[in-house]
C-alpha cells in the first residue's frame, strides 16, 4: 500500500509508491555524449581562460593561473552574485530588493577531464574538501555574507553546462529560505524532544533497515521520507553544525564515504545526472546553531521527473522505498581498495 511520509526537516510531505518497487535496472537513464576535452578553459594549459585563481593545491611555488595544480578555485565567469554591486536595496511593499553582493566560484576537482567522484583518487578527494573547507573559512570573514552553498551538478540533466568535473560555490548576503526552513525545523524538534532531528534520523535509519555505509565518523543513510528515488543524506556520527570545523581524519574518511557513495550510483545507473548539495550553517555567529543543527550532504539523483501533481501540490512521488533503495546500494559491489 502507498504511505505518505513526513520530512520533519523540511516539512515536505512524500508519497511512498512502494507497489511499484522500482530498482536501478527500472530506470531510463540518459547519458550525456562526450565531448572531449577540446577547448575546455578548465583543463591544464587554459588557465588564462577563466578569471584568476583565488585558490591552487598541488602546484607548489610555482606561478599562479600556470598548470601543475591538483585542485583549482575560480570565479565564475558569469557569476550570479558579486563581490561588487552598486544595485541599491530597497523594500516597497511587495517589492524587496537587496544589493546583490557575494561570491560564486567554481571548484575545477581535477586536472583530469574526465575523472568523477567516484574515480577520484582518495587523496585527490581529500584535497578537494580541503579547498572547499578554505573558501568557507575564508568567506566567513566577510561579514557582508551570511551563507555558503556549496554543490555539484553532474551531468546536463542535472544542471552541468561544463562537463570537465567541477563543483561550485555561491555566498549570500542572506540565509537562503531552504536553509532557514532546516534551521527552524531543527530547532522546533529540539524544543520538543530535547534532541538533535538529524542524530534521530541516524538511529532510526539503523534500527530501519536504510544505513548505506557506516564508517567510523559518518553514516550514508535513505531518509524515511526519500522525495526521490534513491535519495541519499551523508551525515556526521559526531553532532556539529560547522562542516568546517572537520578534523583531518573527519576530512579523509569524508572523502573516502563520499566516493564509495558515488561510485555505487555509477555502477548501478551508468554514471547518472544528480544533484549533491551540503547543507551547511550560516556563516556568522558560528556555534550558535550546534545546539540544534547538524551539517549534512544531501545527494539527489535526476532519474525522474518532478511533474504535474508534485510541481502543483508539493508532495513527491518516490516508486521506490527507501529501504528497498538503500538495500540495493548496500549490494553494489565496489573495489575494497581502490574504491572503484
Amino acid at each position: 500500500m502507498p504511505q505518505l511520509r513526513k520530512d520533519l526537516t523540511s516539512r515536505t510531505w512524500v508519497i511512498i509508491a512502494s507497489e511499484r518497487g522500482k530498482r536501478p535496472h527500472d530506470f531510463k537513464v540518459a547519458t550525456d555524449e562526450k565531448k572531449g576535452e577540446g577547448n575546455c578553459p578548465f583543463c591544464p594549459g587554459h588557465e588564462q581562460e577563466t578569471p584568476p585563481e583565488v585558490l591552487a593545491m598541488g602546484r607548489g611555488e610555482r606561478t599562479a593561473d600556470t598548470p601543475g595544480w591538483s585542485v583549482r578555485v575560480v570565479p565564475n565567469k558569469f557569476p550570479a552574485l558579486s563581490g561588487q554591486s552598486d544595485e541599491p536595496s530597497f523594500g516597497d511593499g511587495p517589492l524587496v530588493q537587496k544589493n546583490g553582493i557575494g561570491a560564486h566560484e567554481v571548484i575545477v576537482e581535477s586536472a583530469d577531464h574526465n575523472s568523477t567522484f567516484g574515480t577520484h583518487s582518495q587523496e585527490q578527494m581529500e584535497q578537494i574538501l580541503s579547498a572547499m573547507i578554505s573558501r568557507v573559512k575564508q568567506l566567513r570573514a566577510d561579514e557582508r555574507l551570511q551563507y555558503v552553498q556549496l554543490f555539484k551538478n553532474a551531468g546536463r540533466i542535472a544542471g552541468a553546462s561544463l562537463e570537465h568535473t567541477h563543483c561550485q560555490l555561491v555566498a549570500t548576503p542572506i540565509i537562503p529560505p531552504k536553509a532557514q526552513e532546516e534551521l527552524q525545523c531543527g530547532h522546533f524538534y529540539y524544543e520538543q524532544h530535547n534532541r538533535c532531528v538529524w542524530c534521530d534520523i541516524i538511529n532510526k535509519a539503523h534500527e530501519h533497515g536504510r544505513i548505506v555505509e557506516a564508517s567510523a565518523h559518518f553514516a550514508v543513510l535513505c531518509p524515511f521520507a526519500s522525495r526521490v528515488p534513491y535519495q541519499v543524506l551523508i551525515l556526521p556520527s559526531r553532532h556539529d553544525g560547522e562542516f568546517d570545523s572537520l578534523t583531518g581524519e573527519e576530512i579523509k574518511d569524508l572523502a573516502g564515504i563520499l566516493k564509495r557513495l558515488v561510485r555505487r550510483l555509477e555502477i548501478a545507473f551508468n554514471f547518472p545526472p544528480y544533484n549533491l548539495q551540503w547543507h551547511i550553517s550560516p556563516l556568522q555567529g558560528p556555534g550558535q546553531y550546534d545546539q540544534y543543527f547538524h551539517w549534512h550532504l544531501e545527494l539527489l539523483p535526476r532519474l525522474t521527473i518532478a511533474a504535474g501533481f508534485e510541481l502543483g501540490s508539493g508532495i513527491y512521488i518516490n516508486p521506490t522505498a527507501p529501504e528497498l533503495a538503500a538495500q540495493e546500494l548496500r549490494e553494489v559491489k565496489i573495489d575494497a581498495t581502490t574504491g572503484i
